[in-house]
């Protein structure tokens, strides 16, 4: 199993920031898939089938998002359908669940305030969550210092996808059985 099927079993947040990270990856290198293999595939480990494994999960990827015109910007709707979920299982839990309400509600300012930076790019609650982390991701491989009141903001982000991420493994589970 590769690292983003074992991601999307066992938490489907990281899964979508893996996924996030892989189409920006294809894109850094022009849908290059010689120069994925040089600079990628190259420096992980296994070995050399495991390696072809790789190699095609990466072609596959490519041509999704040249089938979905997302070369430059954009994510999978597959991708995406898994936001849509997490956001379904969070309007739920606004309404039901009294330890989520107490996580949501030390976000929400945060949110909020992500939503409204954008200007009208995110619209999703989740999504918001979803661009701190992985900005906060971007910002670390970058070298990049991030200010103790933007990580008081991504830390209750992590809060609030660590909560829906147990919830909708707990309901993928229930439906598995």
């Amino acid at each position: 199993m590769n690292i983003a099927e074992n991601k999307k079993r066992n938490n489907i947040s990281e899964y979508i920031i893996h996924m996030y990270q892989t189409e920006d990856l294809i894109r850094v290198y022009d849908f290059d898939m010689e120069q994925i293999k040089k600079y990628v595939i190259k420096h992980i480990p296994g070995e050399e089938g495991e390696k072809e494994e790789i190699s095609k999960w990466y072609e596959d990827i490519m041509e999704k998002m040249k089938v979905e015109g997302i070369e430059e910007r954009g994510h999978l709707d597959e991708v995406q359908s898994y936001v849509t979920q997490l956001s379904g299982i969070m309007n739920e839990l606004k309404e039901s669940d009294k330890s989520f309400q107490k996580i949501y509600s030390a976000a929400k300012p945060h949110i909020e305030e992500s939503i409204n930076f954008s200007n009208g790019f995110i619209k999703e609650e989740v999504q918001a969550c979803l661009n701190g982390i992985y900005g906060l991701l971007l910002a670390r491989l970058n070298g990049r210092q991030v200010p103790e009141e933007v990580m008081t903001g991504i830390n209750t982000f992590g809060d609030v996808l660590s909560y829906l991420t147990y919830k909708y493994k707990q309901k993928n589970f229930l439906n598995d059985n």
